[in-house]
C-alpha cells in the first residue's frame, strides 16, 4: 500500500504543478506581465514546485535527507537520465543554442552550493546567501527579458511563444486550473513523503536514498517528458534550458525556501560522493554548450549508462 500512495501521491503532484503553471501563465498574460518574465519567473517555479513542496514537506515531517537527496538526485537525474534518453530517440544540434551565460550561472550555483553543504548544514545563513544568489539570477533575467521586448516592439526580435497559453481561455478555466494546483500540490507532497518515509524505514533504507532515487526519479519526470518532446521536435535550445533552468532553481530556490522552515543537516555521504557526481553530471554538459556537440545517441547511451550505474552505486 505505501508503494501505491507514493505512486499516487507523485502522479497528484505531476498534474497539480502541471495545472498551477498553465493557470498562472495565462493569468499573468491575461493581467499584461510579458510573456519572457512569465517564462522565466512563474513556470520556473510553477515545474519546480513539487520538488519544493516534498522538500518542505520532508523538513516539517523530520525527514531532511529526503530533501536534501530529492535536490541532489533530482539535478542528477535531470542531466543523465533526462538528456540521455531523449538522445536515444533523436539527435539534439545544439549548434544554434545560446546557453553559456545561463549555464555559467548553474555551474556557479552548484559550486556555491557544495561551499554551503561542507558548513554542515543549510540554516537561515544558508538560504538567505542562496535566496540571494536566486535573485541576482532573476533580476538579470528580467532585464534581458525586458531588453528582448523592447526589441520584438521594435521588430528587430521575433517574439517567443509559450507553451500552454491559451488567449481564449475563460477566467474560470483559469481560476480552476489555480485553485487544482493549490489544493493538489500539498496533498500530493504529503502522500509522497508520508508514504516514501515507510518505504525507507520498512526496507532499512535511509531517507536519503528515497531521495536520491524515487523522489528525485519522479520528480524529474515532467522534465523528462518536456525534453523528449523538444528532441523529437528538433528544439535542442529547448531542452537544454530546461534541464539548466530546472537545476538551477533546485539548488538556489528549493533549498533556500525549505532550509528557512527548518535546518536541513548535510549527510556525509553527500561530501564525499553525492555532491561530485552532481557536479561532474554538469562538467558533462560542457562539450554541448560550449563547443555546440549534438546530443548523438552515442551520447544518450553514454548519460544514461552512468546514471543507472549511479544509481546502482546508491543503492548497493
Amino acid at each position: 500500500m505505501p508503494w501505491l500512495l507514493s505512486m499516487l501521491g507523485l502522479l497528484i503532484l505531476l498534474l497539480a504543478g502541471d495545472s498551477l503553471v498553465k493557470g498562472a501563465v495565462n493569468l499573468s498574460l491575461r493581467l499584461g506581465v510579458p510573456a519572457l518574465i512569465v517564462s522565466l519567473t512563474i513556470v520556473a517555479f510553477g515545474t519546480s514546485a513539487p520538488e519544493l513542496l516534498i522538500s518542505i514537506q520532508a523538513v516539517i515531517e523530520g525527514a531532511p535527507g529526503l530533501a536534501m537527496g530529492n535536490v541532489v538526485g533530482s539535478n542528477t537525474a535531470n542531466i543523465l537520465l533526462v538528456m540521455g534518453v531523449p538522445a536515444l530517440l533523436a539527435t539534439m544540434h545544439t549548434s544554434e543554442c545560446e546557453t553559456r551565460k545561463t549555464f555559467n550561472y548553474m555551474i556557479a550555483a552548484s559550486i556555491l552550493f557544495i561551499a554551503l553543504a561542507f558548513r554542515g548544514v543549510f540554516d537561515w545563513i544558508a538560504a538567505l546567501v542562496l535566496l540571494g544568489a536566486l535573485a541576482f539570477v532573476l533580476f538579470d533575467a528580467a532585464r534581458e527579458a525586458k531588453g528582448h521586448r523592447a526589441a520584438c516592439a521594435a521588430g528587430t526580435a521575433e517574439e517567443e511563444e509559450i507553451e500552454g497559453v491559451d488567449p481564449d481561455l475563460p477566467i474560470w478555466r483559469i481560476a480552476v486550473f489555480l485553485i487544482l494546483g493549490l489544493i493538489g500540490l500539498p496533498l500530493g507532497a504529503d502522500l509522497l513523503v508520508d508514504n516514501a518515509t515507510i518505504i525507507a524505514k520498512t526496507y532499512g533504507v535511509t531517507d536519503t536514498v528515497i531521495g536520491l532515487t524515487l523522489v528525485a526519479i519522479g520528480t524529474s519526470l515532467p522534465e523528462l517528458a518536456t525534453t523528449v518532446m523538444a528532441a523529437l521536435r528538433r528544439q535542442a535550445d529547448v531542452a537544454l534550458g530546461n534541464v539548466i533552468g530546472s537545476n538551477m532553481f533546485n539548488l538556489l530556490a528549493i533549498i533556500g525556501i525549505a532550509s528557512l522552515v527548518g535546518p536541513i543537516p548535510v549527510d556525509k555521504s553527500f561530501l564525499t560522493f553525492d555532491l561530485w557526481v552532481m557536479l561532474g553530471a554538469s562538467i558533462l554538459m560542457v562539450p554541448f554548450v560550449y563547443m555546440r556537440r549534438g546530443i548523438t545517441r552515442t551520447w544518450g547511451v553514454i548519460l544514461t549508462g552512468l546514471y543507472v550505474v549511479y544509481l546502482a552505486i546508491v543503492l548497493s
